[in-house]
């Protein structure tokens, strides 16, 4: 039995696992359910994200990734053994080497953990490789020419921005404001407008549903049901897109003035390529009706969403197994 190349996506949100020559085989929620009495994991990944907010007090449901780094570093090697046994990723005889991405600018620390706790799945070899580099080769973009490309990589926990050039990250700035940031959010202005409470799951359904970041471009109703603060009872409220948009605003704009700062900080010949060739973004967050628009508007840039934004990390994994020379580097 020949040992298998894994790539591993392991984000705040989903962890994604690319096996050499079989492509994606699996997509989960980065959620474990544990026991707190016996510290048993009970259920992993689209199991343990039902549990959310819906367990009895004995059993917590747990995620152990914040702002793309390990929060949690015992249940994050559960959780990656967990998946890596559900996709057959090492047998009895063979160890795999395994690829594993971590936002840009972390510090080392940070790297250490994330390259541990996949050694300690049983690796033979692990490789770390910047986020927006790979997500930027899932792309398609030909990074490795001496032009620039700018890559905004929207995740669950950090937004990564970059722009490459010559197979390498010229300037990039990583902050922690994505996904989970945008579910607060809506939890917090729902919270203060209507005094009525909801879930992390609720609001993650209300951005997909009628999120906008682009007022005037989606203005649909959803019904959004929780608790009143006031009476303490289950109740219904209306939403409209509008709302949503009002409740986004600041956290979309920090993303902005980040790209912008990266955009300032770019010597000027890589500036003129991304003139011609655009911005491209990645990740859940990219799946914002009229972020695009948004960014396009304020960066004075084309921008475009790449063809698959949630798999493009784990995709540039698979490429980058292809030609493992560029990482033995």
């Amino acid at each position: 039995m020949f040992a298998k190349d894994i790539g591993i996506d392991l984000g705040t949100a989903n962890v994604l696992i690319h096996i050499k020559g079989q492509g994606i085989v699996l997509n989960e929620p980065s959620i474990v359910a544990i026991d707190s009495d016996s510290k048993k994991i009970l259920a992993v990944g689209h199991e343990a994200r039902e549990m959310l907010g819906r367990t009895p007090g004995k059993v917590v449901a747990i995620k152990p990734m914040k702002d793309g780094v390990i929060a949690d570093f015992e249940v994050t090697e559960m959780m990656l053994n967990s998946f890596i046994r559900k996709v057959n990723g090492k047998s009895f005889l063979s160890r795999p080497r395994i690829l594993i991405c971590c936002p840009s600018n972390i510090t080392q620390v940070e790297k250490n953990a994330i390259k541990e706790a996949a050694e300690r799945t049983g690796a033979r070899k692990v490789f770390l490789e910047e986020e927006p580099k790979v997500a930027a080769i899932g792309a398609g973009l030909d990074i490795s020419k001496p032009s620039g490309n700018m890559v905004i990589d929207v995740g669950g926990g950090t937004t990564d921005i970059a722009i490459l050039s010559l197979g390498d990250i010229v300037t990039s700035e990583s902050i922690k404001v994505a996904g989970n940031r945008f579910d607060s959010d809506i939890i917090k202005y729902i919270k203060d407008k209507y005094k009525l409470l909801v879930g992390d799951r609720t609001a993650e359904e209300i951005k997909f549903e009628i999120g906008t970041v682009y007022p005037d471009t989606k203005n649909e109703k959803m019904e959004v049901k929780g608790r009143d603060l006031v009476t303490g009872l289950p109740h219904t409220i209306t939403l409209c897109g509008e709302e949503i948009e009002e409740a986004l605003r600041e956290s979309v704009y920090t993303i902005i003035h980040s790209a912008k700062s990266v955009l300032e900080k770019t010597p000027p010949e890589l500036s003129a390529d991304i003139i011609d060739k655009g911005i491209v973004i990645t990740g859940g967050g990219a799946l914002l009706d009229g972020f695009d628009k948004l960014l396009s508007h304020e960066l004075k840039v084309p921008v475009f969403v790449a063809e698959s934004p949630l798999t493009c990390v784990v995709e540039g994994t698979g490429i980058l197994l292809d030609n493992m020379h560029l990482l033995e580097k």
